[in-house]
């Protein structure tokens, strides 16, 4: 069902989650926004890659790249002037491919009020090697219940993806053996 490799199997020793956990924090500006008037989702979106990418790396030790980014939720807008936090951390891992959780929080930079929840996504990173090839990664070691849980979730999400792919592909065959051109 997953690519991890059992423990015993695995050459690459694992990494516990709080190995490569971050968080990036940024002050919205005039720059960030769009005709709305809100900071503009595709800013908020760079910032979850960028946060991702970084947990991406220090967990595979390497380069690592974007494969996929899915379930990106807004949850409140963002104004000039809130101070954002990406936390991010890598939920899962399989051979070469790992799993990353991101929430966005939300603060105005002159008050002393909690963050509030913005939004959050999954996005998905394959480690590469210098020449760009899929490369090895450490099994994630979930720490907490909390953890154990986002690990659990990420194989269901791991499942779905690759379910929606297979079914998207066969479709297409289905089609192009039917004589329609796409």
């Amino acid at each position: 069902m997953t690519d991890q490799a059992p423990e015993a199997e695995s050459d690459i020793p694992g990494k516990p989650t709080s190995a490569s956990r971050t968080t990036l924090s940024h002050i919205m500006t005039h720059s960030d926004t769009n005709l709305l008037g809100t900071v503009h989702g595709g800013v908020i979106m760079k910032l979850v890659d960028d946060a991702a990418g970084a947990v991406a790396g220090r967990h595979s030790g390497g380069p690592a790249v974007t494969a996929s980014m899915d379930e990106m939720a807004f949850l409140e807008p963002v104004r000039v002037g809130d101070l954002v936090h990406v936390k991010a951390q890598v939920n899962w891992t399989g051979r070469t491919s790992m799993e990353v959780g991101v929430r966005v929080l939300a603060e105005r930079w002159n008050e002393s009020t909690p963050a509030t929840q913005v939004g959050s996504a999954y996005l998905v990173f394959a480690a590469v090697d210098a020449d760009g090839k899929p490369r090895r990664v450490p099994p994630v070691l979930p720490e907490t219940d909390r953890d154990r849980r986002r690990y659990q979730e990420a194989q269901i999400r791991r499942t779905h993806r690759l379910a929606r792919r297979r079914e998207i592909r066969e479709l297409r065959e289905r089609r192009v053996a039917e004589g329609y051109a796409d």
